[in-house]
């Protein structure tokens, strides 16, 4: 399968310390790849270079083939990017911002007129289309810079956390979104700092800390590197706790998390998922131990997350550098 960005090395230093080292990267055509990291991770760092916004210190890029720092503009016009920070011109209308793209992209009028009025009507912004965008919500003016990234119907797609500042109805549709871009065919490298959008849209994922990836592997395969399932028993009398401790290290092999705060609640590591915890269900009640709450817990990205880095992954504003850009910006790096 054709390789439609592949990073080697990449390296990035400033005054206040190293942004990138070493970074290595991979994206198979027609698949998304999420970069998952918490503030000041890199991630935007590595977009920047890869929209050659930036020249990495050390290290090669190609992006659909083309070397980013032989040939940028080649580079530029083979992708689209949506920022941290909407890319639009408020003052005027969701249409006039996207004619205009378009011209900057050498259109001629009709195209350009024809090709704003098929993504107002993609992105479900038809009803919004001739008010100014600086009356849109926050998910609209999202859904309206993604449109200008595709304008030019790139091959690859750049989005640094696209759903930042989104409350969760506006954060799903742009996951939708994201999912239909995907099944048509787009390659797409998604930075994000929330697990669950990292889980449900990407093939792989590479967490990164400190400027280099620390782990990769499919959502699925990050989480078995967390000690995989176990079980959860909230007890109804701390009481029982000795005996139901038994019952649950028969099935775990002793590896029991009691836990201080609550006395009445136990966790232990299993295998074999729901025949493990029909185990313990039998066992509990063969000891006659009333049970409050009992569940099967798989490992999240947010346990991988912790595991991996000591810390949770925060939504703040990434590195220093400045990461608002104008429209006409946002054409100049896809043109």
């Amino acid at each position: 399968m054709r390789e439609m960005i592949r990073a080697t090395g990449l390296a990035k230093r400033y005054k206040e310390g190293e942004a990138l080292s070493g970074l290595d990267l991979t994206v198979p055509e027609g698949k998304v790849l999420a970069l998952l990291g918490p503030n000041g991770a890199g991630k935007t760092t590595a977009v920047r270079i890869l929209a050659t916004l930036i020249d990495p210190d050390e290290g090669s890029a190609e992006v659909a083939g083309v070397d980013v720092l032989a040939d940028p503009a080649g580079v530029r016009a083979r992708i689209g990017l949506s920022g941290q920070y909407a890319a639009v011109d408020e003052h005027l209308t969701g249409y006039e911002n996207l004619e205009m793209v378009g011209r900057l992209y050498g259109f001629k009028k009709a195209r350009a007129r024809t090709r704003g009025r098929e993504l107002l009507a993609r992105f479900d912004l038809e009803d919004a289309a001739d008010r100014p965008s600086k009356t849109y919500s926050g998910g609209m003016r999202r859904r309206l810079d993604l449109a200008l990234a595709l304008v030019a119907e790139p091959p690859v797609l750049i989005l640094d956390e696209p759903t930042t500042g989104l409350d969760v109805r506006s954060r799903q549709q742009m996951w939708q979104v994201i999912r239909e871009l995907v099944s048509s065919g787009a390659t797409l490298l998604l930075t994000t700092q929330y697990l669950e959008e990292a889980d449900r849209l990407a093939d792989d994922i590479v967490v990164i800390d400190h400027g280099r990836a620390i782990a990769r592997g499919t959502a699925d395969e990050l989480k078995s590197q967390t000690g995989g399932e176990r079980i959860e028993v909230i007890l109804t009398d701390a009481g029982t706790r000795d005996a139901a401790t038994r019952v649950l290290a028969e099935v775990s092999g002793g590896d029991v998390q009691t836990h201080s705060d609550n006395r009445r609640s136990l966790t232990a590591p299993v295998s074999g998922g729901q025949q493990a915890l029909m185990r313990v269900l039998r066992g509990l009640e063969e000891q006659r131990i009333e049970v409050f709450d009992i569940g099967l817990r798989r490992p999240t990205l947010d346990d991988v997350f912790m595991s991996l880095t000591g810390h949770a992954a925060e939504v703040e504003d990434e590195e220093s550098e400045p990461a608002k850009r104008s429209t006409k910006q946002k054409a100049e790096v896809s043109a």
